[in-house]
């Protein structure tokens, strides 16, 4: 069998729209590339039109799992090459990692080995439907090989999320009159404001916890003193999330608290031979915990994931199947 041209199946995958929800025709298209070239693939539904794919090289399931997703952020745009560069959504964030991961198998099975496998999931950008669904078969696989941009470095750890909804009720009245209200917006700036000064768990390894407060609601028209307004709050945490949860407790002060998202921080497995990093996005790994010791890899940057830019390097492209080929020998029992 020929050599797989990971900048091409990159491209194939990229200018298939499959921002999160929206997965069906990817998998399904990467489903029947695959079977035409002799890989076994099994389809596993999620939801709706949506799916996991399950790939192997014999007929034992393997010690070694490789894993990304399907599913990328809006708005898509399609493939380009400039600058040695190959542009577009899902470019890095992971359709060039899937592609690597997929010539990786091609590479260990042209060389006889079989006991190396892949997962491609859906839903990972929103809620990891994709992996809570294969979480619950998982194949007894001692290793899983998550694939996000690191750089091409191994991961030593990652941080974890925790958003957090704050909720602040007021009562209506007249904006000429505001003495015969109580503003919900008033209370929500009282709270966000002294949630900046709050001093945050920190990490020795992994570094501080962060917060970013990206959504903001409340009001009903100009003239109304705001009877309702909210706010939610993401942090980047690096340990048990009931720390931060204790150390914003006086917000309940002006606001409620509710959770709304938790995954927790994970440390992760190293081998020798790879420079290493620490990661403060969160991934599919704590919801793909059956699946075996997480490690985690992949050709690109996290900083341009997400953006009108996102890019992988072409020659760190093709270096990658080789560096996961690599790390899964190093992990099978000799």
């Amino acid at each position: 069998m020929s050599a797989i041209d990971v900048v091409e199946l990159t491209r194939a995958l990229v200018d298939i729209e499959s921002t999160s929800g929206n997965e069906g025709q990817a998998a399904r298209w990467l489903a029947g590339w695959l079977l035409e070239r002799g890989f076994s693939v099994d389809e596993q539904p999620v939801e709706d039109d949506r799916l996991n794919l399950y790939v192997t090289l014999g007929d034992t399931d393997p010690d070694v799992v490789l894993s990304t997703h399907l599913d990328c952020v809006p708005p898509y745009f399609p493939s380009r090459i400039e600058d040695n560069r190959l542009y577009g959504r899902g470019a890095c964030d992971a359709k060039g990692i899937a592609a690597a991961q997929i010539g990786a198998l091609a590479q260990l099975r042209e060389a006889g080995e079989t006991r190396v496998g892949a997962l491609f999931v859906v839903g990972e950008e929103r809620g990891s439907h994709g992996a809570r669904a294969a979480n619950r078969t998982p194949p007894g696989s001692r290793f899983l090989i998550n694939g996000e941009p690191t750089d091409s470095r191994l991961a030593l750890a990652t941080k974890g999320a925790y958003r957090v909804l704050l909720r602040a009720s007021g009562r209506a009245a007249h904006s000429a009159y505001p003495e015969q209200g109580e503003s919900a917006i008033d209370k929500l700036v009282d709270a966000l404001m002294a949630l900046r000064s709050i001093e945050l768990p920190s990490h020795p390894v992994l570094g501080p916890t962060t917060c970013t407060v990206a959504l903001i609601e409340g009001g009903v028209a100009p003239n109304v003193v705001p009877p309702h307004a909210s706010a939610e709050a993401t942090f980047r945490i690096v340990g048990p999330k009931e720390e931060v949860r204790a150390a914003i407790e006086p917000l309940s002060r002006w606001v409620e608290l509710e959770d709304v998202v938790v995954v927790p921080a994970v440390e992760l497995t190293t081998v020798p031979g790879f420079d290493t990093t620490v990661c403060s996005f969160t991934t599919d790994i704590p919801f793909l915990d059956a699946w075996g010791q997480p490690l985690l890899f992949g050709p690109g940057s996290i900083l341009v994931a997400h953006t009108s830019e996102e890019h992988v390097d072409i020659d760190e492209l093709r270096a990658a199947p080789a560096h996961y080929a690599g790390i899964a020998k190093h992990l099978l029992p000799s």
